[in-house]
């Protein structure tokens, strides 16, 4: 019988606890950092990391906030769990290193196959790793080019990709991820994005929209121009946008028909965010290639492309690598969420912890008009804030919220293209009880500033 997250144990107490905010120890270790750490490099919570175990994070004051970030989708498992704290001090005994590239080792080969099982699709695949999300779509895109002899990328207006040369071109939000930082890649074409909230006209459908991005591909670039189309499933940094049913698959079909690589960017959405392994599960879709990080290692950085065997291999020998990539702790520790994740079914977790959130969410926005939408899969939910009876984006009350719950305990995420987006991405080994008093602070803190 598969264990319920019910038969957890906590090393923390799982309770939120806030005194003197930031204390102390936080300041002093603030003061260090502005002396040495480059101001380029913002944080959204001004206090410092000790602990971390379940739903809490325990900070250098002993002050204890629950956790509805999970460090940006990557500890669904706990910042902590138990088998990937076990697997990796059993790996690092061994060696830290070799680089597979010279010396290889298993553990690349059994993420690999891992990888290829879980993905969608019954077809014959390959697996490459490396080391962060924007590394791996940077491959993706020359796996797709070099397979189609092709130049032309489709990205979608609110997309979130990365912040290398390559990526930065593919993402649409220019500050702060851009502004400043060109000239970047080129054949990087955008197109319209399904975003039900924000659409002219609210009864246009999924087919239809990917419809009117398909018409503009054929009309700017040209199909037989197109290397490969790349879509969060569930737009990420964007604002948590999830397209409305068959968008996807419209597209993914067109790119079938027509030779051109579907890359799903899963580096958000994979690994049991969505109530499913990913989250082109949810509409049957089976991309070419698939890229992931994020929540794929329990907090070791590790990412992958999978895909079809026959563009993969497509890539000459020495093509695809790098020093670090695939390395040996981090995939000990894939495994080993892997694991956690399947035998505590934390696919059936996200999605009661996303049926609570929507439960109290919605109710609430039947209330309160400053609530535009609210919107997600699983444990991966967005609250979209406008200014009352508009659609106008509240970039301020989004701000103010997050800092009443920072104040009360409760760490929360904002994020899209106007900043006026609450996402909510808590660990997938929560209790109910501890989300449900982080919900209370969050409603609390709606109330509050609305």
């Amino acid at each position: 019988m598969t264990a319920t997250t019910t038969e957890l144990s906590y090393r923390l107490e799982q309770k939120r606890n806030v005194g003197e905010f930031p204390g102390p120890k936080s300041r002093e270790l603030s003061a260090r950092r502005d002396a040495v750490v480059a101001g380029g490099v913002a944080s959204s919570v001004p206090v410092y990391i000790a602990d971390g175990d379940g739903g809490i994070i325990k900070d250098v004051d002993g002050n204890s906030f629950i956790d509805l970030g999970s460090g940006i989708a990557v500890t669904s498992v706990g910042a902590s769990a138990p088998a990937v704290v076990a697997a990796v001090q059993e790996a690092v005994q061994h060696f830290t290193h070799t680089c597979f590239m010279v010396t290889p080792y298993e553990g690349y080969i059994a993420v690999a196959e891992k990888l290829n099982e879980l993905t969608p699709g019954d077809h014959e695949k390959r697996s490459v790793l490396f080391n962060s999300g924007a590394e791996a779509v940077e491959n993706a895109i020359k796996i797709a080019r070099k397979a189609t002899g092709r130049n032309a990328i489709v990205a979608f207006d609110h997309a979130y990709h990365g912040r290398t040369n390559l990526t930065m071109a593919l993402t649409a939000k220019a500050m702060p991820y851009k502004s400043g930082f060109g000239p970047f890649a080129s054949d990087i074409y955008r197109m319209p994005m399904s975003y039900p909230f924000r659409e002219e006209n609210p009864e246009i459908t999924g087919t239809e929209a990917a419809k009117r991005a398909i018409l503009a591909i054929e009309k700017q670039i040209g199909g037989t121009e197109v290397a490969a189309i790349i879509i969060e499933p569930i737009q990420g940094e964007g604002g948590f946008i999830v397209p409305a049913e068959g968008f996807l698959p419209t597209l993914a079909a067109w790119a079938k028909e027509n030779g051109v690589v579907f890359i799903a960017d899963e580096v958000q959405a994979g690994f049991c965010r969505t109530g499913k392994w990913f989250a082109v599960d949810h509409e049957g879709v089976v991309p070419d290639l698939i890229t992931m990080a994020k929540g794929i290692a329990g907090g070791m950085p590790l990412s992958a492309v999978t895909g079809r065997a026959e563009l993969l291999n497509a890539v000459h020998g020495g093509g695809l690598g790098g020093t670090y990539g695939g390395n040996p702790v981090a995939c000990a520790a894939a495994l080993a969420a892997i694991e956690t994740m399947e035998q505590f079914d934390l696919n059936a977790r996200a999605t009661r912890i996303g049926e609570q959130i929507q439960g109290r969410m919605n109710k609430l926005a039947e209330e309160l008009s400053v609530i535009g939408d609210v919107r997600g899969r699983g444990a991966m939910q967005a609250i979209e804030l406008v200014v009352a009876g508009s659609k106008e984006p509240n970039a301020a009350l989004t701000k103010a919220i997050a800092d009443y719950c920072l104040a009360q305990g409760v760490i929360i995420l904002t994020c899209g293209t106007y900043g006026n987006v609450i996402r909510l991405l808590p660990p997938l080994t929560i209790g109910e009880e501890l989300l449900g008093d982080a919900l209370d602070v969050l409603e609390a803190a709606i109330r509050a500033n609305a």
